[in-house]
């Protein structure tokens, strides 16, 4: 039987047919330039990653500022370069385009400022001495803001004051710039502790608003109550107690300068705000002068010259300065005929308070009417008196004259008149008037023919005199000399004679012992005769 069945049949491999890749098509040599191109891309994909903003910045003029070498710094470190300077369209100023470092980016912001540093010279000091030899740069202050911007407008000078610098900024109204200007320095208690960092012109053109920046830890000692005032060059006053001279520096004095100050009642109360008001005074007593927003207005009628008296001179009563001079005038009385001067003043409450210490009625017009009433009833009266004898100004003093006639105050006039009585300069007028009546009654023309009749008598006088005293020289003098001569020498022998070995001395002396016994003999013979008187009679009996 035959095995009719099949071989197996064998599998064997098929060929699959495959198109070649494009690396295989492509010859070896293009491998090269595309991994260069994918290189390059990778590069220019860093790059722009790598790459900071790129920002512009307009100025008034592109002074310093050069293409490819004027560097933007920021605290000294170098962060962008700038790239090209072009004239703005309208030709009114230049637009700096500056390539940023990627690091500062986030740098800037909404109030980010610039500016260019070069040389300056300033009320400040002389700033960017080191452009001198490296070249003018583009400085900036990164500012709060958490807006950011691409364009900036720069600033013509640098700021005074850069962001997070410790202290604060205050704002000064005054009605004139004066000799401030950017930079002037700030004083407290004559150490620098500030400047002025801007100004600007009210809107309603009546005066200015500067800013101040005062540095920390200074900032603290400006309060609510803080004065501040002009300290620019010499601060000269002169009133009737002379004449001062106050200066905060020889700076102050050349640039000007601001100083500020606080009540010691004051000192160490919480510190005023930032962007706090202030008035900035003239001087320092303008400054501290008192709140004089109350006053009341009197009239004053002189009979006397008021030369040296001037607007603004103090009313003063025994030493308190309690108001001022406000105006000068001239009365003409037709039915006197006579000229008077009225001087008003005005007289400030609140410098009177420490006279309502018992009475509180000085806070109302009526209280303050009838305080004067009294003060007049008990002998008030104003009088100029001389403050100053070196410059010859007057002031008004307010006294009490127990002896001057009574007067009131008419009080339905407007403004009331307060009596006066004559200053203590029209006394001495007229008293050195007085004096010179009297001189004009001397009679000075009699008194000198007096006087020059016996001055000639007087002369012929001293004529006779001396004719006399020629004839004695001439005539009785040589008989004196003869005279004297013989008198020495009667004195000679006079001498001579009373000698101690002289004869007549020696016989002198014998006679004396003879009458020495005498005597004894007598005084032993009276002695007998008191004791016997009976030998007058009987004679001397001898004795047993």
């Amino acid at each position: 039987m035959v095995d009719q069945t099949e071989p197996p049949v064998q599998d064997f491999p098929h060929a699959i047919s495959q198109r070649p890749s494009l690396l295989q098509r492509l010859p070896v040599v293009w491998l090269v330039p595309l991994i260069a191109l994918l290189v390059g891309g990778w590069l220019a994909i860093k790059a722009i990653r790598d790459q900071g903003p790129t920002i512009t910045i307009s100025f008034e003029s592109a002074a310093g500022l050069e293409a490819g070498k004027t560097k933007l710094k920021y605290k000294e470190l170098d962060i962008g370069m700038v790239k090209s300077v072009t004239l703005a369209a309208d030709r009114s100023h230049v637009i700096v385009k500056a390539e940023m470092s990627p690091s500062v980016a986030d740098l800037m912001l909404e109030d980010t400022r610039f500016w260019v540093v070069r040389p300056r010279i300033a009320n400040g000091g002389i700033s960017g001495l080191d452009t001198v030899l490296s070249g003018a740069y583009i400085g900036m202050d990164v500012g709060d803001s958490a807006q950011h911007r691409q364009d900036f407008v720069g600033l013509e000078a640098p700021p005074m004051v850069t962001a997070h610098q410790a202290g604060r900024l205050f704002r000064l109204k005054a009605s004139d710039l004066g000799s401030l200007s950017y930079g002037t320095p700030v004083y407290f208690r004559r150490i620098e502790v500030g400047e002025l960092v801007a100004y600007e012109l009210d809107r309603d053109g009546s005066g200015i608003t500067a800013k101040v920046f005062i540095h920390a830890p200074y900032d603290k000692y400006v309060t609510r109550e803080t004065h501040f005032w002009h300290a620019s060059g010499l601060d000269v006053s002169m009133d009737a107690t002379g004449v001062r001279l106050r200066t905060q520096s020889l700076a102050s004095v050349v640039l000007g300068g601001i100083a500020f100050s606080t009540q010691d009642d004051t000192i160490g109360k919480e510190p005023a705000a930032a962007e706090t008001s202030f008035v900035l005074a003239e001087s320092r007593e303008d400054a501290f002068r008192p709140d004089d927003s109350v006053f009341d207005e009197y009239d004053m009628v002189f009979n006397e010259t008021v030369r040296g008296l001037k607007p603004g001179a103090e009313v003063d009563f025994r030493g308190i300065a309690i108001g001022e001079v406000v105006s000068l005038g001239m009365s003409y009385e037709r039915d006197k005929r006579s000229l008077t001067v009225p001087v008003r003043i005005r007289i400030y409450p609140d410098r009177m308070r420490s006279l309502n210490i018992e009475q509180k009625v000085g806070d109302t017009p009526a209280g303050r009417r009838k305080l004067l009433d009294d003060f007049i009833a008990a002998g008030l009266r104003a009088q100029l008196r001389t403050g100053n004898l070196l410059t010859g100004q007057l002031y008004v003093a307010l006294d009490f004259f127990p002896k001057a006639a009574r007067q009131a105050v008419d009080w339905a006039r407007v403004p009331p008149v307060l009596p006066t009585t004559n200053g203590d300069l029209h006394e001495l007028q007229a008293t050195l008037a007085s004096i010179a009546g009297k001189l004009d009654r001397i009679p000075f023309e009699q008194i000198s023919a007096d006087l020059h009749q016996s001055l000639q008598s007087l002369d012929k006088a001293l004529k006779d005199a001396d004719a006399l005293i020629a004839k004695l020289d001439g005539e009785v003098a040589p008989e004196i000399k003869a005279t004297l001569a013989s008198a020495r020498q009667t004195l000679n022998t006079t001498e001579q004679t009373m000698a101690n070995q002289s004869p007549m001395q020696q016989e002198l002396q014998g006679s004396l012992r003879e009458v020495s016994r005498a005597a004894q003999s007598v005084r032993e013979l009276t002695d007998y005769l008191q004791r016997h008187p009976e030998a007058l009679l009987r004679g001397k009996t001898e004795e047993k």
